[in-house]
C-alpha cells in the first residue's frame, strides 16, 4: 500500500502532520507493507530564489493582521507542535523559495533516503532555525543523511529533478489539493490537513480492507447462530 504525502518543508502543519502519520502507522498492523512517498508542494512559489526575509511581517501583510496578532497565532501553532514533541521557533523564522529543497528530496528518494531527507529538512528549519533555501545549506543537511556532496551539488546545479517537482505540484492540483499536508492512499483515499492520528489510522484501515478483501471458500459443515448441522 502506498501513502503519498504532499507537503512543503516550511509548512508548520506539515511537520505536525508527519508526526501524526507516524503515530497512525505505529498502530497499523500492516505498517511494514506501507510505502510512504513524499511529494512536492510549494506554499509560496512567488518568493524569488535566493531571497529570504523574516516570516512574521510577510505573513502579517499577507493576512492583513498586525505583527503582534500574527506572533500570537504562531505561538499557538508552536503549542500544538509541542504536543507532538516538536520544538518550533516560528516567531524568529525566515522564509524563502523551497524549490531546491524539493529537488533534493527527489534525489534522496532515489537512494532510499527520501524520508530521512524530509525529516532532516523539517527539523533543521523548524527546530534548529537552519536555512533550507541555498545550495550550501542543503548540501550540509544532505551529507548528514548519507548523500554524496558532489552528487548533490551536481543535481541542484543542473536541476535534473525540477521536472519531477513540477509534476508533483501539478498532480496535487489535479487531485484537488489546495493546501498541505495532503495525504493520499493508493490514489483512492485522501485527507487534507494535519488530521488526528485516529483519522489517518481509519484511512489506512479502510484502504487496506478494500485492497485485501476477505477470501471465501465454499461453505462446509458448521454451526448457525442457534444450531449445528449434523
Amino acid at each position: 500500500m502506498q501513502v503519498e504525502v504532499w507537503s512543503d518543508v516550511v509548512c508548520p502543519w506539515c511537520y505536525i502532520g508527519k508526526r501524526k502519520l507516524e503515530a497512525a502507522l505505529s498502530r497499523f498492523p500492516h505498517a511494514d507493507q506501507v510505502e510512504v512517498v513524499w511529494r512536492s508542494f510549494q506554499l509560496d512559489p512567488s518568493v524569488p530564489e535566493g531571497h529570504t526575509e523574516p516570516t512574521l511581517p510577510a505573513l502579517a501583510a499577507k493576512y492583513g493582521r498586525s505583527v503582534e496578532e500574527m506572533a500570537g497565532m504562531q505561538r499557538r501553532v508552536e503549542e500544538v507542535a509541542a504536543a507532538e514533541g516538536l520544538h518550533y521557533h516560528l516567531v524568529e523564522g525566515v522564509r524563502g523559495n523551497t524549490l531546491l529543497a524539493h529537488q533534493l528530496i527527489h534525489l534522496a528518494a532515489e537512494h532510499g533516503l527520501g524520508g530521512a531527507m524530509k525529516e532532516r529538512l523539517l527539523r533543521g528549519y523548524f527546530e534548529e532555525q537552519r536555512s533550507v533555501f541555498d545550495v550550501d545549506s542543503l548540501v550540509t543537511l544532505a551529507v548528514e543523511v548519507g548523500l554524496d556532496e558532489a552528487e548533490v551539488r551536481a543535481a541542484l546545479a543542473d536541476r535534473r529533478y525540477l521536472a519531477a517537482v513540477r509534476e508533483d505540484i501539478d498532480t496535487a492540483r489535479a487531485l484537488g489539493a489546495t493546501g498541505v499536508p495532503f495525504f493520499v492512499v493508493d490514489r483512492t483515499y485522501g485527507a487534507a490537513g494535519a488530521q488526528p492520528a485516529e483519522v489517518l489510522l481509519q484511512l489506512l484501515e479502510r484502504a487496506w480492507a478494500d485492497s485485501h478483501p476477505l477470501l471465501t471458500v465454499p461453505a462446509a459443515d458448521g454451526c448457525t447462530d442457534d444450531s449445528c448441522a449434523v
